[in-house]
């Protein structure tokens, strides 16, 4: 399961463009925290701290506590991160508390796992990963890290679907009626057919017809 995070929050007093930007040049990034049928709350956090978060790799689907000055803490979890379109530097954060015992939809990577246990890999197969994350729903201390799928005894031309996936208890994925697939074991020529299928090779030589040219035989000979 995902480890909770912390960072430190302060109240903005000010909104507007103009205040948010010279917040940024100070080195803090606007944000607000909603949700839970209570009152938003405007703050603004370190800009280094949050970097920190967001490079771990799974900051939006982990619960962050929030710690705002005078010593109120807020249990959220990630909902969006405004990046600048040139710099990826975060502009905006929005912090989503969470009631208590509430299940939450938040995406998940996929690892796979045991590439040396699976033949079709070993004969040069190629892994072709088709969902990289999952939503899943569950409450927020079972957010799982990572849904871990197994590779082992997987021939070329096999599939994975989500119904083959273990979850961790507590944890589902609504796939209704549609048994969608994570990833399958394709080999490397197939993937080289549909690439000539789609430009329209030109047939081989061997498969061009004969009939009708001279000196082939009888077709050949006017009559």
């Amino acid at each position: 399961m995902s480890d909770a995070m912390t960072i430190a929050a302060q109240l903005r007093e000010k909104a507007g463009k103009g205040a948010s930007r010279a917040m940024r040049n100070e080195g803090r990034v606007p944000a607000v925290i909603y949700g839970d049928k209570k009152e938003p709350i405007s703050i603004h956090v370190e800009e280094k701290v949050l970097r920190k978060l967001l490079n771990t790799g799974h900051f939006l689907s982990s619960v962050v506590m929030v710690e705002v000055e005078g010593g109120e803490e807020h249990r959220t979890l990630p909902k969006d991160v405004q990046l600048h379109p040139v710099t990826d530097r975060p502009m905006h954060v929005d912090f989503m508390r969470l009631a208590k015992g509430q299940k939450i939809a938040v995406n998940v990577p996929m690892n796979f796992e045991g590439e040396d246990d699976s033949p079709g890999l070993t004969r040069g197969g190629v892994l072709n990963i088709v969902r990289h994350e999952v939503e899943v729903h569950c409450r927020p201390s079972l957010i799982p890290s990572e849904l871990t799928v197994s590779l082992k005894g997987l021939e070329i031309g096999d599939s994975i679907h989500i119904s083959q996936v273990e979850l961790p208890e507590g944890v589902e994925v609504d796939w209704g009626d549609h048994d969608f697939t994570v990833a399958t074991i394709v080999a490397p020529s197939a993937l080289r057919s549909e690439e000539g299928e789609a430009e329209g090779e030109a047939p081989a030589a061997d498969e061009v017809p004969t009939t009708g040219q001279e000196g082939d035989g009888e077709e050949g000979k006017g009559e």
